[in-house]
């Protein structure tokens, strides 16, 4: 039996069409079916915020009240004046810290673990941004309790005595008793 050409021709013609629709079926699908690099849940498992300034606005506020422990480290020379995150400048004689995570407002009672030394500091400003720290002091506030110069930095108990709330109102923090009216 004869092959007819028109035939072969329509068959191959119809096997691109095909082909080409496949083809297009499955990139399409493809695509459709690809995660999205921003969402929620590859977010979350796959990296960790980096410790930027704007990683703070990031951060879940601790108003728990309760201690931590972390190092903490004062104000470089270069911020003197500066504003901080409650439109205060940074006084280098202040009382006045830095924390991630401690609402600004927030009073504490700061003791140097290796000297026992303590200081009351007011949290006016986000910070450090210095993996594994967790609490800026004012150089005063800083040598008070015995973090010099030449150390740097040193382990901190850090005690919350008031924690201002969302509502307005204060929390009592785990140093609340100890604090002097």
């Amino acid at each position: 039996m004869p092959i007819d050409p028109r035939g072969v021709s329509e068959i191959f013609n119809l096997n691109r069409l095909a082909t080409s629709l496949l083809v297009s079926v499955v990139v399409i699908g493809a695509v459709a079916c690809t995660p999205d690099v921003g969402s929620a849940s590859n977010a979350s498992q796959n990296a960790q915020p980096p410790v930027t300034p704007s990683a703070v606005a990031r951060s879940r506020l601790d108003l728990s009240g309760r201690q931590r422990v972390g190092v903490a480290s004062f104000y470089a020379k270069m911020f003197v004046g500066r504003e901080m995150a409650d439109g205060a400048k940074m006084d280098p004689h202040g009382d006045n810290a830095a924390s991630r995570t401690l609402p600004l407002g927030t009073t504490a009672r700061v003791t140097n673990i290796d000297t026992g030394r303590s200081a009351v500091v007011t949290i006016e400003d986000r910070g450090p941004y210095v993996k594994g720290r967790i609490m800026d002091l004012s150089p005063t506030t800083a040598h008070e309790i015995g973090i010099t110069q030449q150390s740097g930095i040193a382990t901190v108990r850090v005690a919350p005595i008031a924690v201002p709330l969302p509502d307005g109102s204060i929390k009592r923090g785990v140093a609340a008793q100890d604090a002097k009216p």
